[in-house]
């Protein structure tokens, strides 16, 4: 490489600077999917400017984004935290069952050493952090963890499609974390999972799987569909 070529070199930018926006809405969509924002809370925008220290135009387009991504709904009000219900979350559980059985067992046909060690590595990383009850460190390790299995397997549209859900999925996540012994019982199917792929054996990892989902969605439509009877009976017994 000549001093020219080595000086032109230099001037690329390996990793860009992160933006107000991107922050902000990390922040903001952080908060909704830990619950610091509940469901139908009023996000009120020179709030969030005083809150984070960014201008309207920031949060203006922040909440445009997360709208597409399902966490924000526009009511009469104004911007709302979306309110999470049984029949949207069943439809993200079904999505989920198909497109990751298929993906954990093209994976579990061809893992080799290398994908295997990376999800190994993911996994005790993922075991740390249940540990220390660490749900948002846990969430960045099961998308991770499926991102390699997706893009290992080949089945990158899908993921596309499964990383569109990605912040909804977390929602739900968190939700069924918060129950007991989720954080015990949902590493523990990831890892029934990894041990299918690595023995190579693709009918075992999508039975896993899809167990696991399963078993996800139970606590999931427990959750949702008791907090909608409560909420239906507090309507019943407001004033007209």
């Amino acid at each position: 490489m000549t001093t020219r070529q080595a000086a032109i070199e230099s001037l690329r930018i390996d990793s860009p600077p992160v933006t107000l926006r991107e922050m902000a809405l990390d922040r903001i969509r952080e908060a909704i999917v830990a619950g610091t924002f509940e469901p139908g809370t009023r996000l009120v925008e020179r709030t969030l400017c005083d809150q984070l220290g960014v201008s309207r135009s920031v949060i203006r387009e922040v909440i445009r984004h997360l709208e597409t991504e399902g966490l924000i709904e526009m009511a009469k009000q104004g911007p709302i935290v979306a309110r999470l219900d049984w029949n949207d979350a069943r439809q993200i559980y079904d999505i989920r069952a198909l497109l990751e059985s298929a993906a954990v067992a093209d994976c579990a046909s061809k893992a080799d050493s290398v994908t295997k060690s990376r999800l190994a590595a993911i996994l005790d990383d993922l075991d740390r952090n249940a540990a220390d009850n660490d749900p948002p460190t846990m969430l960045d390790a099961a998308i991770e963890f499926y991102a390699v299995i997706f893009t290992s397997s080949g089945h990158d549209v899908a993921w596309e499609i499964v990383a569109r859900l990605n912040s909804r999925i977390s929602r739900l996540r968190v939700m069924t974390l918060g129950t007991a012994n989720r954080t015990v019982s949902g590493p523990a199917r990831l890892r029934e999972i990894f041990n299918a792929i690595e023995r190579n054996d693709p009918e075992a990892a999508a039975a896993a799987c899809r167990q696991h989902i399963s078993e996800a969605a139970r606590i999931a439509e427990t959750i949702l569909t008791s907090a909608t009877i409560a909420s239906e009976g507090r309507g019943s017994n407001s004033l007209p």
